[in-house]
Formats: C-alpha cells, structure tokens, sequence
C-alpha cells in the first residue's frame, strides 16, 4: 500500500447516518485505516431507503468509501471485550450514538482510557456532553433549526427552510476530523489521549457568522432574504434558457468593487449602462435595483446557464451555474480535476461519485467502494489481533461476530 498522509493511523469507527461517517471517510481518503464496527448484519443506514431491496443504500454507500467493515456485537460480553482489545491497539475512536448509549454499552471515556491511556475518543452530538440539552436527539435539520441557518434561509415572507445540503452532519463531521488531527499531534508532544467533543449545534451557528454583523449593525434578529444580497446588484439567481427548474445563474457584483461593476457591463455588452447616473455606484444601483435586474434578466434569458457563467466568469464577474445532482456528476470541469471517481461495488455495481475535495501534493486520495457489512472481519480481527481461524469460529459460535 502507497504511503499517504495519514498512513499508520488506526480508527475505530462506530458512526452511523451522516455526521460521523463523512468524519471518517474524510480521514479514510487521506489514508488511515479506517475500521467500521458495525453490530452483525451492518449498522442501520445501510437500510436507510434503498433503492433496490436487500441491497445496501445509497445513502451508506456515499458516505463509507475508504473503510473496512468487522462486524461485532457490542452489547455481547464476549464482543464488548474483542472491541476494548481492539481499542489497546487502536489511535482514534469516533462515536456518533444517540446521547447515553455509550455509557449503557460501558464503553465511556473512563473505561476507553483506562484500557489505552493514548487513545483519542471523538463524540459527536447534536448539543454536545453538557448543558440544559444534552440529552436531545438530533439530526441535520434540527441542528440546522438550533443552530440559527433556518432563521436566514428561504424568503421572508414564508416559513424557515431549512439548507438542501445537510451542512449540520457535513459540517460537524468535517470539524470532527480537523479536531482529531488537532489532538493527533498534541499527543505526538505529550503521549496523552483525549476526548475530542463535537456538538452540531454549535457547528452550524459558527456558520453563521457573517450573519451576525446584522444583528450588530441593525441590532435586529437574523432574516430571511432569499437569494438576495443587501447592497450589491447584480446580486441573485437569474433565470437562464431554456427555462427548466434549475436554469439558473447565480450573479454577485460586489457592491464595494466598482471594477466588478465595469467588468459585468462590459461582459454583457452594456458599456453605456457604466456612464448611466443611476447605475454609478453602489448606493444608486441598489435605489434602482428593480431596474438594473430587468436589464439582467433579459441578457440571462437569452442564454444557457453555461453561457452566462462562461461570458461572464471569462470577464473577471464572480458567477455560478445552478448544476443539479446529475450535472455534478458530468460537470467537465469536476471531471478535468478527476474529482469524480468511477467505482465498481459488488452488489450494486458500478457508480460514479465525488471523491475527496482535499488535494495534498505528496498523497493521493483515491476513493474504494463501501464495504459490505462484516467483509473484513476475518481480515482486521487476524491482522490486530494476531487470531487464528478457529478463534473466529469459536466467536462465530458465540454470536460475538454474526454469520
């Protein structure tokens, strides 16, 4: 195997759904071995609507490239204590359960440490280990709901939205991974382990911060405006050819960059648009928006979303194409880049998905398929613990490891 940035690290990954496992794929595609410790027949997500029946999901596929799969019940005696072997011979532990169970399985951070004094025991949580919360279940959209995105997402004359990209697990599981690493190296320096703690909540109301400028300017709570940006027009999604739900352009001129402005005019071929009193500066082109957005719309509509993304990205304009799921997928400049890897599964198989946003010079991030649920268990369970094939039958009978 090719040395890789984080060659040599062993992980114990116990998460499900989105949070955790996005954390330890991210440090699978940056090289650690990642060991996914699922109860016997997979952990829950890999039914998590699938598509076809009996197969695994596509929701745990995307997000548990990278990995090896032992499968081991913990709440057995004899797999809780195979699981702290594991754990003397492991560097991380990450844990993404519902508030307690840790505690219920007796597999804290006192009982961890206690077992590896340098192990690093990551807890992600939707409000943390602490506090009148704590002991709140949650998911995405509640973070985001807590965290204050909903208070800013969507328009203001309708209910809070809540963000269509789950930025409450990505996010945290991403934080996750970097205070990981964070205490990876601390370690390097004083040989102590440590508990790293994660809380989705507070993840997405860091998020948020450029929004609380408002509440300092105004002295007035976050609000929803859409795809609008106060002060800078152009500044929006304009409507595209031919028309379908996602021909869209998304536009910002800066409103403090009045050479953005001179390049946006000149790109569309409105030079006259720059010497007009009512579009000179910021201030006038925001008092005549309404205006100004008409000319826009009318140059947009005539043209695809690659169009206009292509005129005016060539013209120093800051400007995106709204892409959909399956133009992602065969957007050519993602494809340039090799960001999307061409996978084959053994059930379901051959896929196409992103891989790793993280390029290092000196390591590769290649992208595996998902695992089966226990496809490794024989492999990891001899390769850590030095056991024979009849230790793995005599746990296969005791019901430690499943079928």
């Amino acid at each position: 195997m090719a040395d890789r940035a984080l060659s040599g690290i062993r992980i114990l990954d116990l998460t499900q759904f989105e949070a955790g496992t996005t954390c330890t794929q991210f440090l699978g595609w940056l090289g650690a071995d990642v060991i996914k410790i699922e109860p016997p027949g997979g952990e829950q997500s890999r039914r998590n609507r699938p598509e076809v029946p009996g197969l695994d999901a596509m929701f745990f596929l995307v997000f548990n490239g990278n990995k090896r799969s032992v499968t081991i019940d913990l709440k057995n005696p004899d797999g809780h204590a195979l699981f702290l072997k594991m754990v003397e011979r492991a560097d991380v532990v990450v844990e993404n359960f519902a508030p307690g169970l840790m505690e219920k399985l007796g597999l804290d951070w006192d009982r961890l440490r206690a077992v590896n004094p340098k192990i690093i025991f990551a807890r992600i949580k939707g409000f943390g280990l602490s506090g009148p919360y704590h002991e709140y279940k949650s998911f995405d959209m509640i973070a985001q709901a807590t965290g204050g995105v909903m208070s800013v997402t969507g328009h203001a004359d309708r209910e809070p939205v809540r963000c269509g990209a789950a930025i409450g697990d990505t996010g945290t599981g991403v934080h996750t991974a970097g205070a990981i690493l964070a205490a990876y190296i601390q370690r390097q320096r004083t040989g102590r382990g440590q508990l790293v703690e994660v809380a989705m909540q507070e993840v997405v109301a860091n998020f948020l911060r450029g929004r609380y400028v408002d509440h300092y300017r105004d002295g007035k709570p976050s609000q929803r405006r859409g795809n609008d940006l106060v002060g800078g027009v152009p500044g929006g999604a304009y409507p595209c050819a031919p028309g379908g739900p996602n021909d869209y352009a998304y536009i910002y001129v800066q409103p403090i960059n009045q050479d953005m402005w001179r390049d946006f005019a000149t790109a569309i071929g409105r030079e006259d648009l720059i010497t007009d009193a009512r579009y000179k500066d910021a201030k006038t082109r925001w008092e005549h928006r309404d205006e100004l957005n008409a000319i826009v719309r009318a140059w947009t509509s005539e043209r695809s979303k690659q169009e206009v993304m292509a005129i005016l990205g060539k013209g120093g304009v800051p400007c995106g194409a709204v892409l959909d799921t399956g133009e992602i997928l065969d957007d050519p400049h993602l494809n340039a880049r090799g960001q999307i890897h061409t996978l084959e599964h053994a059930t379901r198989g051959r896929l196409r998905l992103p891989g790793c946003p993280v390029h290092l010079s000196a390591s590769e991030a290649p992208t595996t398929p998902a695992p089966l649920a226990g496809q490794h268990t024989d492999e990891v369970l001899a390769e850590v613990l030095g056991l024979s094939r009849d230790d793995l039958s005599g746990l296969r009978a005791k019901g430690v490891l499943g079928s």
